[in-house]
């Protein structure tokens, strides 16, 4: 499921999609004994000031900055081993909502080399400002 912008209630989309990290994730030893690759996607709704009939300031200060959504991503990544995937989503959604702007927030982790025959294991979070 996408999260889609809503004009009437003033919000709007960010994403991230595909962010492949090294992670040292997981709970057997394999696992605990080197990083594994991910695929991280975030989605947040924030809120849109122009929204639903305007177009706001051509200014960088009003906007959600998806650079820095990746940067915090790769951050929680890097700051070291995590048990289980849902950890890891949690963190990153919580770490999305620092901005006061952003009222949902929505990741993915996947973990596509988990099994040979199988493209993807992973989760799916979602986290919301004031819940």
């Amino acid at each position: 499921m996408i999260y889609a912008p809503q004009a009437e209630s003033g919000r709007r989309v960010v994403f991230v999609r595909g962010l492949e990290l090294m992670a040292r994730l997981g709970i057997h030893a394999h696992e605990k004994a080197g990083p594994q690759r991910i695929v991280l996607g975030v989605e947040l709704v924030v809120q849109d000031d122009a929204a639903p009939a305007a177009v706001g300031p051509d200014d960088f200060r009003r906007v959600v900055d998806y650079a820095r959504l990746v940067e915090t991503a790769r951050e929680v990544v890097a700051a070291g081993h995590v048990l289980l995937v849902e950890t890891l989503a949690e963190r990153v959604a919580l770490a999305a909502l620092a901005d006061a702007r952003v009222e949902r927030a929505r990741v993915t982790v996947e973990k596509p080399d988990a099994f040979p025959d199988v493209a993807s294991v992973g989760v799916v979070v979602e986290r919301v400002r004031g819940a």
